[in-house]
């Protein structure tokens, strides 16, 4: 099974690679290998009344498969170099804008025109959050949402499959360096190729870990963020999220000084599982169609956190958290924010009751008996920070879910080219440790495509 190209994996890294290299050298012979389904069979068996919770499919149509982990995102690509990945550190701040420019061109082309780009540039907002110490970070967002995202990917996939080998189902087990190729070995047998680009997303991590370890490629120790997923009517944020739709926004506490964050704004979206090699987190989507909508608005609220010598295992520090939420909730838990103040856990009956109608079941149960405390003190002072721009934050009836862990690969030593010290393989998307979003990994994919066709 001999090609020029292999990629491992279908995400948006792996996707863009594929398209451009279709784009600019057609006569080359390109493999995808993807350990997950395509994207017509992806498909989740929780529905909310059979089947609750997560029940451990193998493998996890929402982490794998043609499109990866943001195949059921709200298709947010924020086009921006001050968060998402430092992707810019290796190919210069212009270039990397350029691509992510690039790539939403390529979406709005196969089904995403008309939908809205949002910036925060020049907006009073950023002045109101200035004064109460809260930091709004630069960038133009496009929303998708999660239904015109769907379109999209399919869009694309129609146009490659008939021009790439995909190869569905085939899980990548090593990479052997061959002397001038490589041959990545999978359950359904070994493929060959001049070039290979590892694209194996989040889900990837530790793969990509024992790959590097195999081909004793440098790695440097990534962070690991920790949080909660806020769950509150619409209406509180809507004077944000009609304007800014995505509002990045950073706040240093005053107790420890470490920064919290919002992440992956969903105005009018739902709170949904997220199974990462086994361990059960929290997420949340979005739609453009209004007939998907809810009342509520979910928005992640993050710590990230970094470590030195002498550990070096930050996923392993998020994981142990998730894993005790999994433990004692059996997946994930929901707290109104009221009762953890008031250090009581939420029952059953106390989440019925609740202003706010939860989007996702949830285990009740009480967040202060799995987060660190210093963790959970600068999300409580964050939501305080919050109540000051948008009244109703601090409700005694707003729902938080825990666990949200988001996973960082070690960051793999890389060239401006993306290629790692071995001749023609290289390491793009968030696996790399370099890209935490869809727009930066699909730029990634982009620029060593480009690279690849030009030699």
């Amino acid at each position: 099974m001999d090609y020029d190209v292999l990629i491992v994996g279908a995400g948006p890294g792996g996707i863009f690679s594929a398209y451009e290299l279709v784009k600019l050298r057609p006569e080359l012979r390109i493999c995808v290998l993807e350990a997950g389904k395509p994207l017509a069979e992806r498909k989740c068996p929780i529905d909310g009344e059979k089947v609750k919770n997560c029940i451990g499919c193998k493998p996890c149509s929402i982490m794998s498969g043609f499109g990866g982990a943001g195949a059921f995102s709200d298709g947010k690509y924020n086009i921006t170099n001050d968060f998402g990945g430092t992707l810019h550190e290796y190919i210069g701040k212009d270039k990397a804008l350029e691509l992510m420019n690039y790539v939403d061109g390529i979406n709005m082309a196969h089904g995403g025109e008309g939908t809205k780009l949002y910036t925060t540039a020049q907006t009073e907002f950023k002045t109101k959050c200035l004064q109460q110490d809260l930091h709004l970070l630069d960038a133009s967002v496009r929303h998708l949402g999660t239904d015109i995202n769907y379109v999209v990917m399919e869009s694309i996939y129609e146009e490659l499959k008939e021009k790439v080998d995909f190869r569905f189902l085939t899980t990548a087990q090593t990479v052997e360096d061959l002397g001038g190729s490589y041959r990545v070995v999978t359950d359904k047998g070994d493929f060959e190729g001049k070039y290979c680009i590892i694209s194996a997303g989040r889900s990837g991590s530790k793969w990509m870990e024992n790959v590097c370890r195999d081909l004793d490629i440098q790695t440097k120790s990534n962070r690991v963020d920790i949080g909660v997923r806020v769950e509150i009517p619409a209406s509180v944020f809507s004077h944000i999220t009609d304007e800014l739709y995505e509002s990045k926004i950073v706040y240093r506490t005053q107790k420890y000084g470490d920064l919290v964050r919002t992440f992956c704004m969903n105005p009018r979206g739902i709170v949904v599982n997220e199974n990462t090699n086994g361990i059960v987190t929290v997420n949340g989507h979005s739609y453009e169609d209004p007939s998907k909508q809810t009342e509520n608005t979910n928005f992640a609220l993050l710590v990230a956190k970094h470590f030195s010598e002498p550990f070096k295992d930050s996923n392993g520090y998020g994981e142990s958290i998730a894993r005790l939420s999994n433990m004692l909730g059996g997946g994930v838990i929901v707290q109104r924010f009221g009762d953890l103040i008031s250090g009581r856990r939420s029952t059953t009956e106390r989440i019925d009751e609740s202003f706010v109608r939860p989007t996702l079941k949830a285990t009740p149960g009480d967040l202060s008996l799995i987060m660190p405390k210093r963790i959970l003190d600068g999300i409580i002072e964050m939501i305080y920070a919050l109540d000051k721009i948008a009244p109703g934050t601090a409700n005694y009836d707003t729902l938080l879910y825990g666990v949200e862990v988001k996973f960082y690969n070690m960051e793999v030593a890389v060239d401006q080219n993306l290629m790692t010290s071995f001749k023609n393989l290289f390491v793009i998307g968030d696996c790399s440790g370099i890209t935490h979003s869809l727009s930066h990994a699909s730029a990634s994919g982009v620029h060593v495509a480009r690279y690849i066709a030009s030699l």
